[in-house]
């Protein structure tokens, strides 16, 4: 019994150590970046790992794969469920929270951020890195030149507002594009499978169509609009993070327009051979 007691004392102040270690440093403010884009590139690998865990048991059409496909499928894996984390968030800052709300008078919009928000930048830069990475060391195929350009200014821009926490809620709402991620993967999936003509990638495809006309059109006027009613506060902002909220939306939004024409041209093709 005093062995056993002796124990459960030096196991509590182990716990009691631990703690602490914790909120001084892993979580605080001053950590909190570096910390969470650490757990984001962690959680990728671990992700993407449980993808190739569970499609070796699970899916038959894995084992036929070649290599490069195993780790596009197990890439886009580790994509939609980051596409569904920081979609999650996202949403919950945008429409939810009373963090950028205009009722709530705590200092310009522009400049707003909390520990939440910075740590679900931080996964997502995680993310960004590591998927940018995968892209060039594969290139071309894992995705070619756009790829390129959409991780990278995605890195850079989220970085930028975590690390400073200006213009979160901007990075936010664009952010939300990523709704569109598990439906794309999908329609990939169906298509590796041999399922092409099947009545789910009919359907997956029109879901794509109306989710990338709200999430990548429609939103994003949606903040164009936003920054022109808070142009006020925006200016304030500095001259990288002004620069930052008005390119790199604008070229994401042209790059989305096009992909758009695509999925249309695609949707329609589909429906006449179905007709």
């Amino acid at each position: 019994m005093a062995v056993s007691k002796k124990t459960a004392l030096a196991f509590k102040s182990y716990q009691n150590h631990a703690q602490v270690l914790v909120k001084t440093y892993l979580l605080a403010d001053a950590f909190m970046p570096y910390t969470s884009v650490l757990g984001g590139i962690f959680a990728t690998k671990m992700v993407y790992d449980l993808t190739q865990l569970i499609s070796t048991f699970y899916f038959r059409t894995y084992a036929g794969l070649t290599k490069i496909q195993r780790i596009e499928w197990n890439n886009r894996g580790m994509s939609s469920i980051h596409a569904i984390f920081i979609t999650a968030m996202s949403l919950y800052f945008v429409f939810w929270s009373d963090l950028y709300s205009d009722q709530y008078t705590d200092g310009p919009v522009t400049f707003r951020n909390s520990p939440l928000s910075t740590f679900a930048l931080g996964v997502s830069v995680g993310y960004f890195l590591s998927d940018l990475g995968m892209i060039i060391w594969l290139y071309p195929s894992l995705g070619g030149l756009e790829y390129v350009v959409h991780h990278t200014l995605s890195a850079i821009a989220v970085a930028y507002a975590m690390f400073t926490g200006e213009g979160q809620l901007y990075t936010f709402m664009v952010l939300i594009s990523e709704l569109t991620t598990p439906e794309i993967n999908l329609r990939w999936y169906l298509d590796t499978a041999g399922l092409k003509k099947s009545n789910a990638y009919l359907i997956n495809g029109v879901v794509i169509f109306f989710a990338w006309m709200v999430a990548r059109i429609l939103l994003f006027v949606y903040m164009f609009y936003h920054v022109y009613l808070h142009y006020h506060q925006v200016i304030e902002m500095h001259p990288i993070g002004f620069l930052l909220v008005f390119t790199v939306p604008s070229v994401l939004g042209a790059m989305n327009l096009m992909w758009f024409g695509k999925i249309i041209k695609g949707m329609m093709k589909t429906l006449a051979k179905r007709q």
